[in-house]
């Protein structure tokens, strides 16, 4: 749908010329700027010359030298404006004894039209444009200008020509009055027209052109009518086309500016952790700490937060485990202490036993700590307590066995070495010594490397992982590592009495509870270095529960049996017949 160019044309050279017929030409400043080479375009001389810029060619590559095909539209557009000329200089009512003039460019590439457009700016008669501070007393070669006919064109020429030639329009176009075809040209003085328009639109197709008259515009009243009945599409069933350069973004897409222009865009869904508020189509806002937000959202949602909670099924099989290991502890405290004078306690360690006993005791209870929302108090105690409950526990192990190994292997041959032993409590001063090395690390660790209860927000986009801060800290790695160390001290003491008497052996079920332990734990980092998920604590807590349930199993449960099922192992001629036994095997070797 166009309006019509033919009276389009005629209208606003009319007004152009009309409004400008009395400016005086400008003198010329020292500065100038040369124009460069434009094709020269077809002309007609005149008093008033005005330009048309349209497309006469179609531009297939882009550039100066380039192929070209005929354009038929700008064609039409080129006779449109040869014809209003004609009409205003043959009529004796419109700009009586004024000729007028054209110069028609055919502006069919980006560079065309900036060429011509700085042309028709130069000084009549000349190829340059003088830059002067004012622009009201500048007379370039046309004072009026058609076209281009498409937007982006359209732009670059406005945007050149303003400067130059919009001054004097507006100075002077609300002094326009003049009769078109009995329709009177005015404008106010806010520079309005106020004359009435027809909107009509041009059928090129056949040999004939034809147009239909689809609406009018009237001043007074203010009103605009079309009658859309008449309105021929060229979509099909007559559908009317959108006119947008691009369609609605999806939920969740943020629209991206290609050109210049805000209705020209890409659609690019919001990243995770970002929203799209509808405030605001161009940019994804992010999401609160608290919050976060899948790919593409609207919206940000609350994140959920996780820990080892006590209702979960996990955690009551664990705790089920671990209150059943402090029972089977405490039991087996209750049963030593019946049986304390018996030979099987007595070379189990005595009174030893219930240091051992307690240590694993403060371990298991050091595990209830991993239940529940993380507190600074369970953080603080609950890795530390069970390293140091373990280290007694491992400490006594590891006395004991070489104190079987002194009495047995090192008495007689070596009897300072033994005689000195027994005289400075050996045995005691190793666990106290080993303990308060481990109390010492244990405390630094507190110190220097406080864990804390933490919320994690990087591992998991929607989840607040709450979990305290000591596996990560180099205090933890000291301490197990001097577990370790006495884990493999004890493992050696075992192996080197692995020929004592059978009722003193305890190679076998020692080693079998320290490799457990040791796999215990190699399959909880081997899980955190792959797994981070709220179930690592769990994960903690089992080879935790791993360690102290081989260390019960591996040296107390058989002393327990022999007390409860074999009471005639557990007698003085049985383990002296033993002695003798072991006795009479180091003689014949």
């Amino acid at each position: 749908m166009l309006i019509s160019f033919s009276i389009r044309a005629s209208l606003f050279l009319l007004l152009s010329l009309r409004a400008l017929v009395e400016v005086v030409v400008w003198g010329t400043g020292p500065m100038t700027s040369k124009v460069p080479f434009a094709p020269k375009p077809q002309s007609l001389g005149g008093q008033r010359v005005s330009a048309g810029l349209c497309p006469s060619q179609l531009s297939l590559t882009g550039f100066l030298h380039r192929s070209c095909s005929f354009n038929e539209h700008g064609y039409h557009l080129f006779q449109a404006m040869r014809l209003g000329v004609e009409e205003i200089n043959n009529s004796t009512a419109l700009l009586p004894n004024i000729t007028l003039g054209y110069q028609l460019y055919d502006v069919c590439s980006d560079s065309a039209n900036v060429y011509a457009t700085l042309r028709v700016l130069s000084l009549p008669g000349q190829h340059h444009i003088e830059l002067q501070g004012d622009l009201l007393h500048y007379s370039p070669t046309v004072l009026a200008v058609i076209g281009p006919d498409s937007t982006n064109r359209a732009a670059t020429t406005a945007a050149l020509l303003s400067p130059f030639l919009v001054p004097m329009l507006l100075e002077q176009i609300h002094k326009v009055h003049f009769l078109l075809h009995k329709d009177t040209v005015a404008f106010n003085d806010n520079r309005d027209p106020l004359s009435s328009y027809n909107i009509i639109a041009w059928d090129w197709n056949g040999p004939k052109w034809t147009f239909t008259v689809l609406g009018s515009s009237t001043w007074s009243p203010v009103q605009l009518n079309i009658n859309e009945t008449k309105i021929q599409w060229h979509g099909k069933d007559n559908q009317v086309p959108k006119s947008v350069c691009s369609s609605d973004c999806l939920e969740g897409h943020q629209r991206v500016v290609t050109g210049f222009h805000h209705c020209c865009f890409e659609c690019v869904p919001c990243g995770a952790g970002t929203f799209l508020n509808k405030s605001d189509l161009y940019r994804c806002q992010p999401c609160g700490k608290e919050e976060w937000a899948p790919e593409g959202s609207q919206t940000c949602f609350p994140r959920t937060v996780v820990f080892l909670a006590l209702r979960e099924h996990t955690s009551w099989v664990l705790l089920a485990a671990n209150t059943l290991l402090l029972l089977l502890l405490l039991g087996t405290a209750g049963l030593f202490a019946w049986h304390l004078d018996t030979p099987v306690v007595r070379s189990a360690g005595g009174r030893l036993c219930f240091l051992m006993l307690g240590s694993l005791a403060a371990g298991s209870g050091s595990l209830y700590g991993f239940f529940g929302e993380p507190t600074r108090p369970a953080c603080l105690l609950r890795q530390a307590l069970f390293a140091l409950g373990f280290t007694i526990f491992l400490s006594c192990l590891t006395v004991r066995s070489f104190q079987l190994i002194i009495i047995f292997k090192f008495s007689t041959k070596v009897p300072t070495f033994y005689h000195a032993w027994v005289q400075n409590h050996g045995a005691g001063l190793f666990v106290m010594i080993s303990s308060a090395a481990q109390l010492l690390i244990c405390l630094t660790w507190l110190v220097v490397w406080t864990p804390l209860p933490a919320r994690e927000y990087q591992r998991f986009p929607h989840l607040v992982m709450l979990e305290c801060t000591e596996t990560n800290s180099l205090g933890f790695i000291l301490a197990f590592l001097y577990n370790g160390l006495l884990s493999i001290s004890a493992f050696a003491c075992s192996y080197l009495g692995k020929d004592l008497p059978e009722n003193y052996n305890e190679a076998k079920c020692v080693t079998f509870s320290l490799l457990f332990n040791f796999v215990s734990w190699i399959a909880f980092f081997t899980t955190a270095s792959v797994y981070d998920g709220k179930y690592l604590p769990a994960a903690n807590m089992m080879a935790g529960l791993s360690s102290l349930s081989s260390g019960f199993g591996g040296y107390f449960l058989p002393k327990c049996y022999v007390i409860l099922c074999r009471p005639d192992l557990n007698s003085t001629e049985h383990f002296q017949a033993s002695i003798q036994d072991y006795t009479r095997r180091c003689g014949s070797t």
